[in-house]
């Protein structure tokens, strides 16, 4: 972990209130792992910063995505040139091992699995959910770098109509995975981990919750566990082995 001021390079609008940023990120973008996050210093007048996932991270860059839904992202959204105050990389990421990996995203989900699907090892496929048309993001980045890409849209106005679970459950069945990863909103964590389990396929989930220190301290990102431990999603997370996570 390490703190740095990173000069944007590159920062615009992706989708309806979805931004990205690409900086100078040096030694600490080097450190990135999938999985990881970084917690970012949001104007004088945000005393927390603000965790977000990364999306990206190679050649000394570090690209994130993120939606503008508070003071704190609003600021960061509207940020265009200069240099921002990072800390991280962050959290524990997610293990790569296996040869046929399936991915699984929804929403403002999606971004860090795009760095898991560069850095993983053997053959990728993702399935990534969205709302409506105006929501898609990254899909051409993600067919550069995965064997298969399904789209799920809540109205089929891009792919098909429905929910990520449909194919999923379709692409379990073929029996060919040796591991899901998932991000994404909580509910569909519970159903992404319910189909991996029930296919015998080990499933990692990173664990959408709001962090305030973003190192441990605060206890403010508590995730249950079925042993009975209460475990911190900003340091012993925000991924976690599916099976132990108490539902």
């Amino acid at each position: 972990m390490m703190q740095r001021m990173c000069e944007i390079i590159t920062a615009r609008e992706l989708a309806d209130n979805v931004y990205t940023i690409t900086m100078e990120a040096g030694a600490l973008g080097a450190k990135a792992r999938p999985g990881q996050f970084v917690h970012i210093k949001c104007g004088e007048g945000n005393l927390l910063r603000r965790p977000i996932s990364i999306c990206d991270s190679r050649d000394g860059y570090l690209k994130i995505v993120f939606f503008a839904k508070g003071a704190g992202t609003k600021w960061l959204s509207e940020r265009k040139s200069g240099f921002l105050d990072l800390i991280g990389p962050l959290g524990t990421g997610f293990s790569l091992e296996g040869r046929r990996i399936l991915l699984v995203g929804g929403g403002v989900g999606v971004p860090p699995l795009l760095f898991t699907a560069r850095e993983a090892i053997g053959q990728v496929s993702a399935i990534l959910g969205f709302g409506f048309e105006r929501n898609v993001i990254l899909k051409d980045n993600f067919r550069d770098v995965c064997d298969q890409v399904f789209i799920t849209t809540a109205d089929g106005s891009v792919g098909e109509r429905g929910f990520v679970t449909d194919p999923l459950a379709r692409e379990l069945a073929t029996g060919k995975y040796d591991g899901v990863l998932a991000c994404g909103p909580t509910p569909m964590l519970r159903a992404v981990a319910k189909l991996a389990a029930e296919h015998n396929v080990p499933c990692q989930v990173s664990m959408e919750e709001r962090m305030a220190c973003g190192v441990g301290a605060c206890l403010g990102c508590i995730v249950p566990m079925e042993n009975g431990e209460n475990l911190r999603a900003c340091h012993d997370g925000p991924v976690f082995n599916a099976t132990e996570v108490k539902w």
